[in-house]
């Protein structure tokens, strides 16, 4: 709360720290809490409260008695530093977050064509059944209802083949043994 004739004289001023701890004490909850509920934001409403603070050791000279009440001149300063802050966001452009990734490299035909070789070759390894099941869904691209037509087996056999060749070309691929230990 503040007091009539605060800082009767200038001689009696109290300057410095002294100053900004003597308004922190008397007027700082109420800041605080004015600045919140202006920006919703606790850490926001702190920084707000410490500007006000700075600026009123930098311009003491308005903080008389007689210009009127102090607790008045502060809550008035913090709403100009969030009128401030909400002008300044909206005319500065978005923060763009860092790119923690490493940008994509393009992979070169040689790379897709030793990749194919390498797959190729594993494929052989397979058996025919899982080899023929494979091609007809991953390479011809069809359904598992499509493969099953073609193949003319039963759908649920051909999702089996295939959960099981992919096992087997995954230990192919990896340098395991050939897929010829998984069943059919």
């Amino acid at each position: 709360m503040t007091t009539p004739g605060w800082w009767p004289r200038r001689s009696r001023r109290v300057r410095g720290e002294d100053l900004v701890r003597s308004l922190y004490n008397e007027h700082g909850a109420s800041l605080l809490a004015y600045a919140t509920r202006l920006t919703n934001d606790r850490a926001a409403a702190e920084d707000i409260v410490q500007e006000t603070l700075l600026r009123a050791w930098k311009h003491s000279d308005a903080l008389t008695a007689e210009k009127g009440s102090v607790r008045g001149w502060l809550l008035t300063v913090a709403r100009n530093i969030v009128t401030d802050r909400a002008r300044a966001r909206a005319v500065r452009p978005p923060e763009v977050a860092e790119v923690t990734e490493s940008p994509s490299v393009e992979r070169d035909h040689a790379d897709q064509v030793v990749d194919s070789m390498a797959m190729l070759g594993a494929l052989d390894n397979l058996s025919p059944e899982h080899r023929e099941v494979l091609v007809e869904i991953y390479y011809k691209g069809r359904t598992v209802t499509e493969a099953a037509q073609v193949l003319g087996i039963a759908a649920g056999t051909v999702k089996s083949r295939s959960y099981y060749a992919l096992r087997a070309l995954r230990a192919v691929m990896s340098g395991g043994k050939t897929g010829t230990e998984v069943p059919r």
